[in-house]
């Protein structure tokens, strides 16, 4: 298991954009399940909506990229490197990520050639899928 701290050691985001509180599960280079624990402090609340908070989609492909991420750059040929967005394929949103909710963030990285790469990303809230994608990724 990984804390912030730690987290922050492998990735370069931080707050207010770090959104992985912690790590559960990492086998380095081919999966990791992290944690976000939805507040109703984030910052993107405050317009997303105010009537009515729910956390942006995107953030929550943002928040699976960062915990694959953390398993592409734990291996020791990747340590220090970037690791950006090539692309969102098949992304679907099921429901509703709201103050209070505790995220559960699964990738699986299922291809890798060169700098390239692919991952099946998967978020839960209470065991119910909320956010399904397939991530491309590119390492720098």
């Amino acid at each position: 298991m990984l804390d912030s701290k730690q987290i922050m050691e492998i990735l370069p985001h931080r707050s207010p954009f770090l959104l992985v509180d912690r790590i559960d599960e990492l086998e380095p280079g081919v999966r990791a399940v992290g944690r976000k624990c939805v507040s109703y402090n984030e910052p993107f609340f405050a317009g997303h909506f105010p009537q009515e908070s729910v956390m942006p989609g995107v953030l929550i492909l943002e928040a699976l990229a960062q915990v694959g991420a953390v398993a592409i750059l734990s291996l020791e040929e990747y340590k220090g490197r970037l690791v950006l967005f090539g692309g969102i394929n098949k992304a679907r949103f099921r429901q509703k990520v709201v103050p209070g909710d505790v995220l559960r963030l699964e990738l699986e990285v299922i291809k890798v050639k060169g700098p390239v790469g692919i991952g099946k990303a998967t978020a839960y809230v209470d065991d119910r899928v909320c956010t399904e994608a397939e991530l491309t990724f590119v390492i720098q």
